[in-house]
């Protein structure tokens, strides 16, 4: 066993775990956040997809021991009440079938705007070419990406200092 401190969502965290450990089970089982999901085991799926320092990694295939002292996003941490801008989009074009995939898809999608806030469909093509959808929602995924695109877009030219625009 040994000492990990990682912070996960913004909180320190202390495990006393297996060195070797795949970062996904210390999330699941050790940290008690079930969001995110083990697909494959073998980083080829997504499902496990969490933000590590900002950028997604598939957590199934990661040491717990490798990310010591990083910081950890996953799909609890995106939001207090599902209203991220990828959520509320997700939500609104009906993404999920099975949902099974959905927190790896979202958080893949979340760093894609993070790196490029207006992709083309080609852009998320490729960003999300990692994360299978058993159910073939990618059509869906793609509509949910540009329509959360565009509202963070909106989000960031309203004026910073609460004035409010439009008609009066």
């Amino acid at each position: 066993m040994a000492t990990i401190k990682l912070t996960i969502n913004n909180q320190p965290r202390t495990l006393d775990v297996e060195p070797d450990m795949p970062l996904l089970w210390a999330i699941r089982d050790v940290v008690g956040l079930t969001g995110t999901k083990f697909g494959c085991g073998i980083a080829q799926c997504g499902a496990c997809t969490v933000h590590l320092d900002g950028s997604p990694v598939r957590s199934c295939s990661v040491p717990v021991s490798a990310v010591s002292g990083q910081k950890i996003t996953t799909i609890e941490g995106l939001s207090k009440n599902a209203d991220h801008p990828v959520q509320k989009a997700w939500i609104a074009h009906q993404v999920p079938q099975c949902g099974y995939c959905q927190s790896g898809q979202i958080m893949s999608a979340v760093a894609l705007l993070k790196t490029t806030p207006k992709p083309t469909d080609s852009d998320i093509d490729n960003a999300m070419q990692g994360n299978i959808c058993r159910c073939g929602t990618y059509t869906r995924v793609r509509e949910a990406i540009h329509t959360a695109s565009a509202e963070m877009n909106t989000a960031n030219k309203l004026p910073k200092n609460g004035a409010k625009v439009g008609k009066r």
